[in-house]
C-alpha cells in the first residue's frame, strides 16, 4: 500500500515549474465561464493577482526553488491574508490584518499566488455551507444541494478548477465535509501541526487548518510547506523525533460494526461496503469495531459544555451586534453564555474516559475508515432544518479533534443522489498513514512521506521485504523507497549461523551489490540501530550514484568465516540458489 516505485523504476523527476502568470489568466478565465459569486466575500482584482504571479515567475527565473510555483490558492475568510478584510461571514466583524496568518504566508513564501477569500458559514459554525448573509453556497455540480460547510466556498472553488488548493478550517468536520459533498480531497492534519495564529477562533482548542485539494498529492504537497511549530502560537506543535513515515503493504483497519452504520441508508451503506472491498482487495486487514465511545466524544462538541469556547471568542461581539448576523449561528454562541464552569470540568473528564476507550477500540489498528457523512442533503432541506441537518452531517466527524486525530477525506462515490466520501483517521502525528491508505482508496501514489525529515537505510539481507527480519522495519513505520545498487566497492559473504544473513564487506576491488533503500524518522532509525546485530556495525554505504545511505557493515573477520556470494549480486538470488539446489527430501 506503499505505492512507491517498483523495483528498478527511477525516480520521477521534480514537477517543471508551471508559469503563475499563465495560471492566472486560465482562472480569470474560468471564473466568467462558471460564475459562482456565492463562493467568494473577497475576489482579488484580476491586476493584483497577475503582479503576484509575475513576482512568482520572475523568482523562479532567478533561480529559487519554489515547490508551489504557479498554484492558485483561496483562503477560508477566517483566516487572515495581509491587505485583505477578515469578515468570518459577518461584515460587521470585518478587519484588515497588516499580516498573513502563517499558513497563508507560508504558502506564499513556496509560491502560491491567493487568488481570494471564500464564503463560509458565518464565524464557522456549522457543516452545510448556508448560514451566511452572502448567499448559501451549492454544490460544485448540484445547485439543489449543499455543498458543506463551514469551509464552503474554499470545496467549491478548488472543486470547479477555479484554484488548485484551498485552505479551510475544521473544528467539526468542516474541512472534510465539504470535501465529501464536493468529490475532492480534504486533508486534516494533526492539530497544531499547521499554526492556528491569525484565524478567527470557533472552538480555539480544537480548530485546526485543512486543506483542499483534487488529488492527495497536491494537498500533501501544501501540507508540507504550512506545517511547522510558530514560536507566537501556544498551540502549535512540532513534528516528533519519532514518527511512523508509512501504513506499510498491510495495515490492519478498523470500521465501523453494524450498528455504527445504521446513521447511513441502505444505499450509503453500498457505498460503504465497496470501500470496504477495495481494502481487502489491496491485503489489508479489515475488522468491524463498536465505535460508539467516538461518538459520543464526538457529542459533547456541540452537545455539551466546549460550546462554551466560541462564546469566549466572539460572544463579546455578538452580545452588540444585530447587522449581518445570522440567528442561527446567534442562538448557538449566546445559549453558552450561561454554562457554569463545573458543567466544563464535567464533560473534560468525561472526554478523558472516553478518549481511553476509544484508545482501547483501536489497539492494533493502523488506522479507523468511515463514512464522511451520513447524507448528503439538499438546500431545501437545510432550509427545513437547519440545526437538525447540521447535527446529522457531524455524526462522523465532530470527534475527530477532541480526540486528537489525523484525517484525509476522499471521494467514494454517490448515494441517494448526492456525493458519499469515507475518512481514513490515524492517531495524531500518525498523518501519514492516513495519507496512505487514502491515497490507495483515490488511485494515488504518493513519493514523498510528511514530514520530509526522514534517513535513508539500505538494507541487503533479512531486512528485505519477504525475509523474516521485515517486519521490524514495518513496525517502525519505515517506508519502502525501491531497489537500490552499491558502488562496485563490496562484497557479500553468507554468514554462518542458524539464521542465514549476509555480510557487506568493503574491499578497493569489489562489486556491485543489491539491496532496498529505506525511509525512517529520526527516532525510529536510532531503534533500530539500537538492537545489538554483531558482527555487523552501522555505517555509510556508497550507492552506484555516488550518494550515500546508512547501512550495516560486516567485521572483516567474521567475514573471513563465511563463502563468498558476491557473484550472485543479490542475496535473492543466494537463497533461490541454495532452494534450487538443495537436496531432495525422500
Amino acid at each position: 500500500m506503499d505505492m512507491l516505485p517498483l523495483p528498478g523504476e527511477p525516480a520521477p523527476l521534480p514537477p517543471a515549474p508551471v508559469s503563475a502568470h499563465r495560471q492566472v489568466l486560465i482562472a480569470y478565465d474560468r471564473l466568467a465561464e462558471v460564475h459562482r459569486p456565492d463562493i467568494w466575500i473577497t475576489l482579488r482584482s484580476y491586476e493584483d493577482v497577475l503582479v503576484d504571479a509575475k513576482a512568482v515567475d520572475d523568482r523562479v527565473r532567478a533561480g529559487e526553488s519554489l515547490p508551489l510555483a504557479g498554484m492558485l490558492v483561496a483562503v477560508k475568510d477566517n483566516v487572515d491574508v495581509a491587505g485583505l478584510p477578515t469578515t468570518a461571514g459577518c461584515p460587521g466583524y470585518s478587519y484588515t490584518p497588516e499580516a498573513s496568518a502563517p499558513a497563508v504566508a507560508r504558502l506564499v513564501d513556496a509560491g502560491a499566488v491567493v487568488l481570494g477569500k471564500t464564503n463560509l458559514d458565518q464565524f464557522a459554525t456549522g457543516l452545510a455551507g448556508t448560514r451566511t448573509p452572502h448567499g448559501p453556497v451549492a454544490c460544485a455540480d448540484d445547485p439543489t444541494r449543499v455543498s458543506g460547510g463551514s469551509s464552503a466556498g474554499s470545496a467549491v472553488a478548488v472543486a470547479l478548477g477555479l484554484v488548485d488548493i484551498a485552505i479551510g478550517t475544521d473544528t467539526a468536520g468542516s474541512g472534510r465535509v465539504p470535501a465529501a459533498f464536493n468529490g475532492i480531497v480534504g486533508i486534516k492534519p494533526t492539530m497544531g501541526l499547521v499554526p492556528k495564529r491569525g484565524v478567527v477562533p470557533a472552538v480555539r482548542s480544537c480548530d485546526c487548518v485543512t486543506v483542499f485539494a483534487r488529488s492527495i498529492v497536491d494537498g500533501q504537497r501544501a501540507l508540507a510547506v504550512m506545517t511547522g511549530p510558530d514560536r507566537s502560537d501556544p498551540l502549535s506543535r512540532a513534528w516528533p523525533d519519532y514518527v511512523r513515515l508509512a501504513a506499510g503493504a498491510r495495515p490492519r483497519i478498523a470500521v465501523p460494526d453494524v450498528a455504527g452504520l445504521a446513521p447511513l441508508t441502505a444505499e450509503g451503506r453500498a457505498a460503504f461496503a465497496r470501500t470496504v472491498g477495495d481494502l481487502l482487495a489491496s491485503g489489508a486487514t479489515v475488522e468491524p469495531v463498536d465505535i460508539s465511545p467516538f461518538l459520543a466524544a464526538g457529542r459533547l462538541l456541540y452537545g455539551g459544555a466546549f460550546v462554551a469556547e466560541r462564546y469566549a471568542a466572539i460572544g463579546e461581539f455578538l452580545e452588540g451586534a444585530t447587522e449581518g448576523v445570522d440567528p442561527v449561528v446567534a442562538k448557538i454562541v449566546l445559549a453558552a453564555r450561561e454554562l457554569p464552569a463545573h458543567r466544563l470540568a464535567a464533560d473534560q473528564a468525561r472526554l478523558g474516559e472516553l478518549r481511553l476507550r476509544a484508545g482501547e477500540a483501536l489497539a492494533g489498528f493502523d488506522a479507523l475508515v468511515l463514512p464522511t457523512a451520513p447524507e448528503h442533503p439538499t438546500l431545501a432541506a437545510v432550509a427545513a432544518d437547519p440545526a437538525g441537518v447540521s447535527a446529522r452531517l457531524g455524526t462522523y466527524t465532530t470527534f475527530a479533534n477532541l480526540l486528537d486525530m489525523a484525517a484525509v477525506a476522499v471521494p467514494a462515490g454517490r448515494a441517494d443522489g448526492g456525493h458519499f466520501g469515507v475518512m481514513v483517521l490515524a492517531r495524531a502525528f500518525e498523518d501519514q498513514i492516513a495519507l496512505d491508505i487514502a491515497a490507495f482508496l483515490a488511485g494515488e501514489q504518493l513519493r514523498t512521506p510528511c514530514p520530509a525529515t526522514g534517513i535513508d537505510l539500505v538494507v541487503f539481507g533479512a531486512h528485505l521485504r519477504g525475509q523474516p527480519l521485515n517486519h521490524e522495519l514495518s513496525a517502525l513505520g519505515a517506508r519502502f523507497r525501491g531497489e537500490v545498487l552499491t558502488a562496485e566497492r563490496y562484497r557479500m559473504v553468507a554468514l554462518p549461523g542458524s539464521a542465514p544473513q549476509p555480510g557487506i564487506v568493503r574491499v578497493p576491488d569489489g562489486a556491485s551489490l543489491t539491496g532496498e533503500r529505506w525511509t525512517l524518522s529520526p527516532g525510529a532509525l536510532g531503534r533500530f540501530l539500537a538492537q545489538p546485530r554483531a558482527p555487523l556495525t552501522a555505517g555509510e554505504i556508497e550507492l552506484d550514484d555516488g550518494t550515500t545511505a546508512i547501512g550495516f557493515h560486516c567485521d572483516p573477520q567474521a567475514a573471513s568465516s563465511g563463502p563468498d556470494i558476491t557473484a550472485f549480486g543479490d542475496w535473492r538470488a543466494y537463497l533461490r540458489y541454495l532452494t534450487a539446489t538443495r537436496p531432495m527430501v525422500a
